[in-house]
């Protein structure tokens, strides 16, 4: 009676050793939070990701890019989607006013019976290198944001 044991230990390494399916970078900036997040919205647009969802109150916004460039052997697949999570909220402490989270995910846009789905991936090496390019921009000093008054 040790192998049910044995397999469902093997399962749960199997489970830990694929990895995320997000990449999270954070940074803290003396800046105040509406000009970092000002800042990071703009690099996301410089950086030809396509705002999907705003939140002005709670400093989020999500963003998207197609990857058309990239080709299966598989009938279902069409496309990739590489997704920015973007969040700048207080920092606590070390002389930081905002804290800056940058999420990068990546999916499969597949064609199935059910129509158009989306699997999660583990995210490209082009969204990983938006999010941190967005991080290094507006992760420290940044620009006072204009007033949109």
């Amino acid at each position: 009676m040790r192998f049910p044991a044995f397999f469902a230990t093997l399962a749960g390494l199997a489970a830990c050793v694929g990895g995320s399916m997000d990449s999270t970078l954070t940074a803290a900036s003396p800046s105040p939070m509406p000009d970092v997040f000002a800042c990071a919205r703009k690099q996301a647009k410089a950086l030809d990701f396509d705002q999907t969802s705003l939140d002005v109150k709670d400093y989020r916004l999500t963003a998207k890019r197609y990857d058309e460039t990239v080709t299966r052997p598989d009938v279902r697949f069409h496309r990739l989607v590489d997704r920015l999570e973007i969040e700048a909220v207080p920092a606590s402490g070390g002389g930081a006013l905002t804290k800056l989270t940058v999420t990068a995910r990546t999916f499969a846009d597949l064609a199935t019976q059910r129509g158009p789905t989306e699997e999660q991936e583990r995210p490209s090496e082009r969204v990983r290198n938006a999010a941190q390019k967005i991080v290094e921009r507006c992760g420290g000093e940044v620009a006072p944001a204009p007033n949109e008054g």
